[in-house]
């Protein structure tokens, strides 16, 4: 079965949100045995909607279409689908209750006229109640093919997918079962790899295939299949899986959907009652924005700082001033000195910092755009570890913000 995402707004063409909402969708549709065949994206225009949703009635069995529902003059979805279904607009009392309902209890104010238009829907259209928010989902059909329409506001379209459109796909079509497990590795690059595990991907079954998803010092290995058996389909892809594991368990973290190296790192520390902390210079607090959104970090984690000028490294750390100038302020010397002083300051067991050279220019350091030094404190001392990232700033935080996970985690491991 096949289904295709079509959204609608200037704004995601003109670059001022991202799309989050179809890759939301296209999780959801595969997690019940749909294959999302195409996304698009277009403007809020009467001709270009028609076009798009003629397009889709041609390829697809379920179009899902998001954005374009609220009460301004420049969002005409309901109006559009209405001339493409050959159909008229009506006042659905249901949803006029619900939008009066939704005004007199959290806005606290009267509708106004255009709000209230917002209960017109096409006359053939079946009703998704949606109580976050004044725009209805519509379930509509046309030639055998189901076009719903979802408001584009994420958090009301993820609850009308999950408790109106997906039960009602899952009754009206016969699926197969598809099926993913991923498998989460740092540390090597795609290509090193494939070059470990090339017996065993030459002799992967033709019903699983391999995907190699990399991301800046991060590789994610997908195994998909499809088939009617669930139960089997899950026991093959977990055979090849158990053995891909134990070709690179060293590199392995686990499984996506399942757990993470932030998730790891926390499940270790709190195993062995450690704690944690962090010196960021050049990553920014980007290491600490992952260490929190794990929940319950404050357990084990026990705070950062990020003295991103060099004064900072020695007023709020303590870095010797005399060592700066000796080695400057990227270097091993100093992002260890950081990691120690950042433990002592915080009373951790564990300490990592950062210190580098994002870019785009160099500062006062003495080394290239995309240097970065990584320091850990641990019980058993500490180290440090040169790396150069390129001279993408972005990148440079991103990839230097995985490594030091990747470190983090093995040195925990080893002690």
């Amino acid at each position: 079965m096949l289904a295709e995402i079509i959204t609608i707004g200037d704004e995601i063409l003109i670059g001022q949100i991202v799309d989050t909402n179809s890759a939301y969708i296209s999780k959801q549709l595969n997690l019940i045995g749909v294959k999302v065949y195409q996304i698009t994206s277009i403007q809020d225009d009467e001709q270009h909607i028609l076009s798009a949703l003629e397009d889709a009635k041609k390829r697809v069995d379920l179009v899902l279409v998001t954005g374009g529902l609220g009460p301004t003059k420049d969002d005409i979805t309901k109006q559009t689908f209405c001339k493409f279904l050959g159909d008229t607009l009506v006042e659905n009392k249901e949803v006029l209750r619900n939008i009066k309902h939704i005004f007199e209890a959290h806005i606290k104010r009267p509708p106004l006229p255009s709000n209230l238009t917002q209960a017109l829907v096409p006359a053939t259209a079946i009703i998704l109640n949606n109580i976050h928010g004044t725009a209805p989902g519509m379930w509509m059909e046309k030639d055998a093919t189901v076009f719903v329409s979802l408001p584009g506001v994420p958090y009301e379209m993820k609850h009308l997918l999950t408790q109106e459109v997906l039960p009602r796909v899952v009754k009206k079509y016969n699926r197969p079962h598809i099926y993913h497990k991923t498998l989460l590795t740092y540390g090597k690059g795609e290509s090193e790899i494939q070059e470990q595990i090339t017996n065993w991907e030459d002799a992967l079954p033709s019903t699983i295939k391999l995907a190699y998803l990399p991301s800046l010092g991060r590789v994610r290995l997908r195994l998909s299949s499809t088939g009617a058996n669930e139960k089997k389909l899950k026991e093959d892809v977990s055979k090849q899986m158990d053995m891909l594991y134990e070709l690179l368990k060293d590199i392995a973290v686990g499984y996506e959907d399942e757990t993470n190296i932030q998730e790891r790192i926390a499940v270790l520390l709190q195993s062995k009652n450690q704690s944690l902390s962090l010196a960021e210079s050049c990553t920014g607090g980007a290491v600490a924005s992952e260490i929190t959104s794990v929940p319950g970090a404050s357990v084990y984690f026990k705070g950062g700082v990020v003295p991103y000028e060099t004064r900072q490294k020695i007023t709020i750390l303590g870095v010797n001033e005399d060592l700066i100038k000796k080695y400057n302020v990227v270097s091993a010397q100093v992002a260890e000195a950081m990691a120690m002083q950042c433990a002592k300051l915080f009373g951790s067991d564990y300490a990592l910092a950062t210190t580098g050279i994002a870019g785009p220019t160099k500062g006062d350091a003495l080394d290239e755009v995309g240097t970065v030094y990584i320091a850990i404190a641990s019980p058993s001392g500490v180290f440090s570890e040169k790396f150069s990232f390129g001279n993408l700033r972005e990148r440079v935080i991103k990839k230097a913000t995985n490594k030091a996970f990747e470190l983090l985690l093995k040195e925990i491991l080893k002690n």
